[in-house]
């Protein structure tokens, strides 16, 4: 009985004592493999608001995060996923926000792999916002480079190819702009502004889809431009130097045809030129043709449906890029209309007599069908000929200029007499201010004063 009590006091003491230091354990809530850090819990917060669509409420719950652990490691995909969080959102005015927060991560964290994704989303801010070649071409110029930025920063990145691709998009919109105002200028008869902007689209766009027939417009201008050289009446030596100069323009721009772009459609009319212009007529290399067919069968079509709706739509139809080659990273030297006439103009001055010689540019005017032949450069005021529209007198006979007239002043050199003069005044003065009797009106006319 003894034994029994005593073996059952021993156990509830060893209980208590159990119990006891059990009640007295600290219960720390981190410890828990359940818990996470405070912010890591803010960070899936703002992933979860960002998931549905919330962007206030997930771009401060991201900006909460930064302020309050700058230290954390979740830092730099914090600020990443603000940016994304602008980008998601859309709407011009998130986009321009989502791209200064893009930047900012780009200067942070330039090592970062993400920082490469950051410069595409910069990019392709650009590239949604691009226009048709008639319109705006800010953001198709901001698109190529920041393509181009992306390719020459992070060359080993995995999305080098998606921005080439993307670059020759953008190339293509900003090429068929440079050609429609080349187009332009040629058929409003402005041949040094054609030449000059189809020239500079062909050298800086080669991959341009239309490129064979910018440069059969270009070796066209060149050859109106002889056209017009022929019919004006300068010196003999200079015309034999332009119309040297042009043709062999007009022919090097038909032979790129065909040694560059021997399966496009303007390549047979390019051979024909060339015979006309008598210049040799090359011939294509195995390496040529067949990079030009995988350029041409590289491009896609847009169907007569696609036409259509893409007069409602605001965006650029790129199918017609080619998704071979590489794109144009640094632009060569833009030829210049002003040049192109200056050039002309020395050699016009070149051959001229001294006395008229200058050192100004010549402007090369139009000839209209039916009009009389341009006369001998008239020297201007400032001493540089131009071709004038004026024809000679019969027999070739050059007229004088008439002699200025006389200036003459309708005020007198001698000054009159001071006593005149202000006698003069005084009647002015009392002619202004007499007046006429006016009438009476209504009750005016009984009453005396």
């Amino acid at each position: 009985m003894v034994r029994r009590f005593l073996s059952v006091a021993l156990l509830l003491l060893l209980a208590g004592t159990f119990a006891g230091c059990r009640k007295n354990k600290t219960q720390n809530p981190l410890a828990d493999l359940d818990s996470q850090q405070p912010d890591k819990v803010l960070f899936d917060r703002a992933m979860n608001a960002l998931k549905r669509n919330k962007f206030d409420v997930a771009r401060l719950t991201l900006q909460t995060m930064i302020n309050t652990y700058p230290d954390s490691e979740y830092v730099a995909r914090a600020k990443l996923a603000v940016g994304d969080a602008w980008y998601t959102e859309g709407g011009s005015a998130a986009l321009a926000q989502a791209e200064i927060e893009y930047k900012d991560f780009i200067t942070f964290f330039p090592n970062m792999p993400e920082a490469a994704e950051a410069q595409l989303k910069v990019a392709n801010i650009h590239y949604k916002q691009m226009e048709k070649p008639d319109r705006d071409f800010t953001h198709a110029k901001r698109a190529e480079e920041e393509y181009k930025q992306l390719i020459l920063q992070f060359p080993d990145s995995s999305l080098v190819d998606e921005s080439r691709t993307r670059l020759l998009e953008v190339q293509e919109v900003l090429a068929e702009r440079e050609f429609r105002i080349g187009r332009f200028y040629f058929l409003r008869e402005s041949w040094a502004a054609s030449i000059a902007r189809l020239k500079s689209m062909v050298d800086t766009y080669p991959l341009y889809s239309g490129a064979d027939e910018a440069l059969f417009l270009l070796g066209s201008a060149y050859e109106r431009q002889i056209d017009m050289i022929r019919a004006g009446s300068f010196r003999e030596t200079a015309k034999a130097d332009l119309i040297h100069e042009f043709t062999d323009s007009a022919a090097e721009a038909y032979a790129r045809i065909l040694t560059r772009y021997p399966v496009m459609k303007h390549a047979e009319e390019a051979r024909e030129r060339l015979a006309a212009l008598k210049r040799p007529v090359p011939e294509a290399t195995a390496e040529a043709i067949a990079q030009n067919k995988a350029e041409e069968e590289s491009r896609g079509e847009t169907g007569t449906f696609g036409r259509i709706m893409r007069n409602f739509r605001r965006n650029p139809d790129m199918a017609r890029a080619t998704k071979v080659g590489e794109p144009t990273m640094v632009e060569p030297k833009l030829t210049s209309a002003p040049e192109i006439i200056q050039k002309a103009g020395q050699t016009i001055q070149g051959s001229a007599p001294a006395a008229g010689a200058g050192s100004g540019t010549v402007a090369l005017e139009v000839v209209k069908s039916g009009s009389p032949p341009p006369s001998d450069p008239v020297p201007t005021s400032g001493g540089s000929p131009q071709l004038n529209d004026a024809t000679q007198p019969a027999g070739g006979a050059e007229q004088a200029p008439p002699s200025m007239p006389t200036q003459i002043n309708d005020a007198e050199t001698t000054e009159p007499d001071t006593a005149e003069a202000s006698s003069s005044t005084d009647k002015g003065d009392k002619e202004v201010s007499t007046s006429r009797k006016k009438k009476k009106k209504g009750l005016r006319k009984i009453i005396p004063f």
